[in-house]
């Protein structure tokens, strides 16, 4: 089974920059879309942004222009680039692949 573990979290002000990872054990990560999520308190779960393995991507509005996806194959990792971070940014992030897996999630709290 695929594990995915998150690193990359924190404390940041507003205005900053972060770069959240994503390392992938197993063999499939190269065929994979890798998906990063995030929940901040009592709100849903939401989709921020995917990439296939053709690197194809996708944004929610809210991270458009601000926020990047990228991937290394040959590390397994997908990342999350993320910049002019709001307060409304904060959150717990995970990352996810289409084949259903996973990760425990890094906090990211934007606050001056």
């Amino acid at each position: 089974q695929v594990q995915l573990v998150e690193s990359g979290g924190g404390l940041v002000q507003p205005g900053g920059s972060l770069r959240l990872s994503c390392a992938a054990s197993g063999s499939v990560f190269s065929i994979a879309s890798m998906r990063w999520h995030r929940q901040a308190p009592g709100k849903q779960r939401e989709m921020v942004a995917s990439i296939t393995s053709d690197g194809i991507t996708y944004y929610t509005d809210s991270v458009k222009g601000r926020f990047t996806i990228s991937r290394d194959n040959a590390k397994n990792t997908v990342y999350l680039h993320m910049n002019s971070l709001k307060p409304e940014d904060t959150a717990v992030y995970y990352c996810s692949n289409n084949f259903g897996s996973w990760g425990q999630g890094t906090q990211v709290t934007v606050s001056s």
